[in-house]
């Protein structure tokens, strides 16, 4: 199913509003969930080729509308919700409409395998869990480790 649903991306709607970013996340934002058996029974490279195929669809959707400017696809995986996650927006790769600290990666594969080899999808283990301190006490805190980003460019201005 995981793969069906990848391939769907390309032919959801699809919004890109420089004005209206929210807009832009909210309709062009996909969490994909996969179960077990799925999980086991993919493997890292077809899910890639599924991405890398909508990526080339969606490439050819803005084509025929004629956007203009430059446009992103890029994946994620959700470890807190268990998800893969993918979206389009009419940003650069370096200014995706991530909260907090993101890295890009060149190779979606590691994304991939994270999200297929994760035996608890959603679940943290207590080992991971960190206790809630005060703001004073946080200061000293070392920042967390950035999101992994695959992404590529799909519009006519892409970088």
């Amino acid at each position: 199913m995981l793969l069906t649903w990848i391939a769907e991306v390309a032919d959801e709607p699809l919004v890109l509003e420089s004005a209206d970013r929210r807009m832009e996340r909210e309709t062009n934002t996909w969490w994909l969930s996969a179960e077990d058996e799925d999980r086991r029974s993919l493997t890292v490279s077809a899910v890639v080729a599924a991405f890398e195929r909508t990526a080339s669809a969606i490439r050819r959707r803005i084509g025929e509308l004629g956007f203009p400017g430059v446009a992103t696809f890029y994946v994620w995986h959700d470890e807190q919700a268990g998800q893969l996650r993918c979206s389009t927006g009419s940003v650069p790769a370096d200014a995706l409409p991530f909260d907090g600290t993101y890295v890009l990666c060149d190779d979606l594969r590691p994304i991939i395998e994270g999200f297929l080899v994760d035996g608890e999808p959603g679940l943290l283990a207590w080992s991971d869990l960190r206790g809630v301190r005060n703001a004073s006490e946080q200061t000293g805190a070392g920042p967390e480790a950035p999101l992994r980003v695959w992404a590529c460019g799909v519009g006519s201005g892409a970088r």
